[in-house]
């Protein structure tokens, strides 16, 4: 396999970071869809969903907008050094 074919990492606990953030703010797949509609390429109800079951992943303005709303740095969510709990804590800090 050469050096270009290699797939990029990805991190592990994405998909579950970014439910734990709609579901910290109390929000329905397609209320976390409207809440990113300024985002280029914004995503609807139906992708907000494969994001959380891991079958897609966010462009990087997404996974940014998805931070402005939890009010949390972009390490927290795509670094697995921090858990799902770390999230939900560093989350509750901000309200």
């Amino acid at each position: 396999m050469g050096q270009g074919s290699r797939k990029r990492p990805q991190p592990k606990l994405l998909a579950k970071k970014l439910k734990t953030i709609r579901e910290e703010c109390g929000w329905t797949q397609q209320q976390m869809a409207g809440q990113l509609r300024k985002t280029p390429s914004a995503p609807d109800g139906a992708m907000i969903s494969r994001f959380e079951r891991g079958e897609r992943e966010p462009n990087l303005l997404v996974i940014a907008a998805y931070c402005e709303v939890a009010r949390i740095s972009t390490d927290v969510l795509i670094d697995d050094k921090w858990s799902v709990k770390d999230l939900a804590w560093a989350m509750r800090q901000t309200r």
